[in-house]
């Protein structure tokens, strides 16, 4: 086998997180239309497998869920996220049944696809508790911190199927860079995530003051009020204009913070004979800024707020590319040639 050969399930792994970058906008459409209720119940929608049509239906429906009028359009919302992430669920199994018959093969990963087997068992559950909590804040910024990782995972697991990256000598310098802009950047997502579950998108709606103001009125004790109430519908969210803008405010100074650090993580790549990753993290980040002034210049336009949550996404992927690049492992090499090796007297 060529050291450099793609390991099977590769392309399974790829289309996996295609797949899941299809679950992580289609969540982000879902929560931006205000649809996470769209359906009052869990894993179907008001008792069927569909959204309610006929006659006998809707009766059905009025008649259980009294305080949830069935409205087609989020619920539809809602019913197309869920069949699209339970097939990811499926591909996913199909990945970690895989490694299990492929186990003992050189290279092939065993232990990171039933991880993602486990992630996906949480995000079965947290998406559960999202509609039955009502949209509590906490459930909702888990679920999407787990969509994001079950991305990154899936990626890393393509990334070590591929089989394509050789082992460089870099500096030490380089990976605390990739690991910091990393940890940063998630930070930032699980920011958002908060921004977006509070209804905080639009707390501030000019640039680069807040309200015309640089410091404005903020309530960061109820903004970051981690044990909020459980049972309130958090439809539209519940908190106060200063909690809200608060929590807008730490946003931006969270994406301030975070650009500074990648812009020096591209120049540590750049020095270091990585100019095509450098230039492909300097890409992510102009497009997700630009996408989140975007959302406050344009008062957070639908196309605009879900490719923002696209873009996270993307600069994400881009970080857990370089982390991996710049600690990538020797590619696996064919057992067969290197017993031949062996039996021919040269060193393996």
């Amino acid at each position: 086998m060529d050291k450099y050969k793609s390991l099977p399930g590769f392309r399974l792994a790829l289309f996996a997180i295609l797949l899941a970058v299809v679950v992580v906008l289609l969540g982000a459409y879902t929560r931006l239309t205000h649809a996470g209720l769209g359906c009052p119940d869990w894993p179907g929608c008001y008792g069927f497998i569909a959204v309610p049509q006929t006659e006998a239906q809707l009766a059905h429906a009025e008649a259980n869920f009294p305080h949830a009028p069935v409205e087609a359009d989020k619920g539809w919302n809602e019913m197309v996220h869920r069949y699209f992430a339970g097939a990811l669920g499926l591909v996913i199994l199909g990945l970690a049944v895989h490694a299990v018959r492929q186990r003992g093969h050189d290279g092939q990963p065993l232990k990171l696809p039933l991880l993602l087997v486990g992630v996906v068992i949480a995000q079965a559950a947290f998406g559960m508790w999202t509609v039955t909590l009502q949209l509590w804040p906490q459930v909702v910024t888990a679920h999407l911190l787990g969509g994001f990782t079950t991305l990154s995972l899936l990626l890393l697991l393509c990334l070590r199927l591929s089989n394509a990256f050789p082992a460089l000598e870099l500096p030490s310098r380089l990976r605390r860079w990739a690991a910091l802009g990393l940890v940063l950047v998630i930070g930032q997502i699980a920011l958002g995530g908060w921004v977006s579950s509070n209804y905080a998108a639009v707390a501030c709606v000019d640039l680069p003051t807040c309200h015309g103001e640089w410091w404005p009125a903020m309530d960061f004790a109820n903004g970051f009020h981690l044990t909020q109430h459980i049972g309130p519908n958090y439809l539209g969210g519940q908190l106060d204009s200063d909690a809200r803008t608060a929590i807008h405010m730490t946003h931006r100074l969270g994406a301030l913070v975070v650009t500074l650090v990648l812009l020096g993580v591209a120049w540590q790549l750049h020095r270091n004979g990585l100019s095509r990753l450098a230039g492909l993290l300097l890409a992510a980040l102009c497009l997700q800024v630009g996408l989140g002034i975007s959302n406050v210049l344009f008062h957070l336009p639908l196309p605009v707020a879900v490719a923002h949550n696209g873009g996270g996404a993307l600069l994400l992927l881009v970080l857990v590319s370089v982390n991996y690049r710049v600690r990538a492992p020797a590619p696996a090499a064919d057992t067969s040639a290197t017993a031949a090796r062996h039996h021919a007297g040269k060193p393996a």
